[in-house]
């Protein structure tokens, strides 16, 4: 049975940090993609982050680029959203996915 299990949302001000993860299980994690998807209060899901099974490969959304850092450790089976300079925009519940399975999501609350 695969399993993602994200952590690390929390409330944080504006400008702040965090540091979200998802580990995987049940499946050979470094033979695939990985991406973290969020849904902001009344939005609809939208991706965020990906990346490839060759770390240098990843994808980020125009809202987040270079405030956001994508990584992951096959070792740990886990992936990493490094989040910086967040903004109350990035309020959402984000969801990391892989394989078209997907994580509970994690809350994260960008406030003042």
């Amino acid at each position: 049975e695969v399993q993602l299990q994200a952590s690390g949302g929390g409330l944080v001000q504006p400008g702040g940090s965090l540091r979200l993860s998802c580990g995987a299980s049940g499946l050979a994690f470094e033979d695939y993609a990985i991406a973290w998807f969020r849904q902001g209060p009344g939005k609809g899901r939208e991706a965020v982050s990906c990346i490839d099974k060759v770390e240098n490969n990843t994808y980020y959304a125009d809202s987040v680029k270079g405030r956001f850092t994508i990584s992951r450790d096959n070792a740990k089976n886990t992936v990493y959203l490094q989040m910086n300079n967040l903004k109350p925009e990035d309020t959402a519940v984000y969801y990391c996915t892989l394989r078209g399975f997907w994580g509970q999501g994690t809350l994260v609350t960008v406030s003042s």
